[in-house]
């Protein structure tokens, strides 16, 4: 599967803020994707950052809700890999390796991430648990994922998921 693309209808945004870096502040080209139920509802919001005029994808960003079917794939490899593999025409298998949590201090607030390891050693993945229930999935390619990093995801404004 390639990178997803809403087929019909236009989306009423999620129900929930989406962390991200801002489009702004990124050097090269941003898109941004829906998976939705059948019911319409927002099933998750991914986020991709290609690199300087698209010479690839260099990170995917998901923020999936309780209940998402994505967020607890059979394999143990995170939707997001999947979809940064795809985009980078990596068709190598890739396989879990093991994921650890690691302490990230936020200002005084302490953040718990999880460090996601897979079989492809130039992917970099990380994930945390927001209090509202939506799990955020980090996936980068060949540039491996800075503490500092966190601190650069605000929400971005809910216009820019919706149409019309």
């Amino acid at each position: 599967m390639s990178f997803l693309r809403r087929r019909s209808g236009s989306p009423a945004g999620p129900d929930f803020d989406v962390l991200a870096m801002d489009p702004g502040d990124w050097p090269g080209h941003f898109g941004a994707m829906t998976m939705n139920a059948q019911d319409g509802s927002c099933q998750g919001i991914f986020l991709r950052y290609d690199l300087f005029g698209g010479r690839g994808p260099a990170m995917f960003i998901g923020n999936l809700p309780d209940g998402s079917p994505a967020r607890e794939p059979e394999d143990g490899v995170p939707f997001e890999i999947r979809q940064l593999l795809a985009a980078l025409e990596n068709e190598e298998q890739v396989d879990f390796v093991s994921a650890e949590d690691f302490p990230v201090m936020l200002g005084d607030d302490l953040l718990i991430v999880k460090k996601v390891k897979v079989s492809e050693e130039r992917v970099f993945c990380s994930q945390f648990g927001r209090s509202d229930g939506v799990l955020v999935t980090i996936a980068s390619w060949d540039r491996p994922i800075a503490d500092d990093l966190y601190q650069l995801l605000k929400p971005l404004p809910a216009e820019m998921f919706q149409q019309g």
